[in-house]
């Protein structure tokens, strides 16, 4: 009987034991992953003999090998500088747009989380018509409007993530600002801009820091997306969307190096970001 008692009571310590063992091999692989990503993209356009937007006329569409390594577009661009370019302006675009999300939702879920009444009102309520819409929707939608140069394809993501975040630090500001060290700040003289910096902000951006690496993989999926519908990156510029987009009736000719690999360093990308973003949230308990 000892013995029983002695394994139940061990289960749930080994499960919890087991559960950060798993989330802490999710944030390794994705870490991993992206970092060789992050290296390939900075350091492999400085090995590659052919820059992302220079021509080769003689050889269009040429198969991998020789002069270029996986081939080149029907323009006569290497295939494998303009992947690696790209790399770096997919990966920049995502991390540049998140950033710019965390903080612009931030802003409005402190306001709006600390303030309450008709502030919280009315913002929640012009948060909710955006997210009325799917978000690549409405992502199509703004850039429409907008345009597709890199900026504003930043402040685009930017602005379909952040009311996602703008909930998510409302939420957790109207819980911190009850607690009783956030009341102990306030009876001490501390002023509310003061008492709001230094002890509810810090104590309510978890989740958001769980949230971002998930969404990071979002945004490079979101900016293919445009690129590949021609809302986004244009020709010559090089994206892996647009590259995608531009060789994708060359895989029904058999001409595959003109999108795959693209298709595949983007694939690997979101897979790191989401493998991290999912032990982030293992970890911390944080669900989405």
């Amino acid at each position: 009987m000892a013995d029983l008692t002695t394994a139940g009571e061990a289960g749930p310590p080994r499960a919890a034991a087991a559960d950060r063992g798993f989330a802490t091999t999710l944030i390794r692989t994705g870490s991993v992953i992206l970092g060789l990503v992050v290296l390939a993209v900075l350091i492999g356009p400085l090995l590659v003999r052919w820059g992302p937007e220079e021509i080769d006329a003689a050889a269009s569409l040429a198969p991998p090998g020789g002069a270029h390594p996986l081939g080149t577009d029907v323009n006569g661009m290497d295939i494998l500088s303009r992947v690696l370019h790209a790399g770096r302006l997919d990966l920049g675009v995502a991390v540049a747009s998140v950033a710019l999300a965390v903080v612009l939702g931030t802003l409005l879920g402190i306001v709006a989380g600390y303030r309450g009444g008709l502030v919280d009102d009315v913002l929640m309520r012009i948060l909710d018509v955006f997210q009325a819409f799917p978000a690549f929707i409405l992502a199509l939608a703004v850039a429409a409007l907008l345009g597709g140069g890199v900026p504003e394809l930043i402040l685009v993501i930017a602005l379909v993530n952040a009311p996602a975040y703008a909930r998510l630090v409302r939420a957790e500001v109207r819980t911190v600002r009850e607690l009783p060290f956030v009341e102990a700040s306030r009876t001490s003289g501390s002023s509310g801009l003061g008492t709001l910096w230094r002890h509810v902000l810090p104590n309510s951006l978890t989740p958001v820091r769980v949230i971002a690496p998930l969404n990071c993989g979002w945004a490079m999926l979101t900016l293919a997306g445009l690129s590949f519908l021609g809302l986004g990156v244009t020709v010559p510029t090089a994206e892996w969307g647009a590259m995608i987009s531009l060789g994708s009736a060359d895989v029904v000719a058999g001409r595959w190096w003109t999108s795959v690999p693209p298709g595949l360093l983007l694939l690997v990308s979101v897979l790191g970001f989401s493998l991290l973003g999912e032990g982030l949230q293992e970890r911390a308990g944080v669900t989405r």
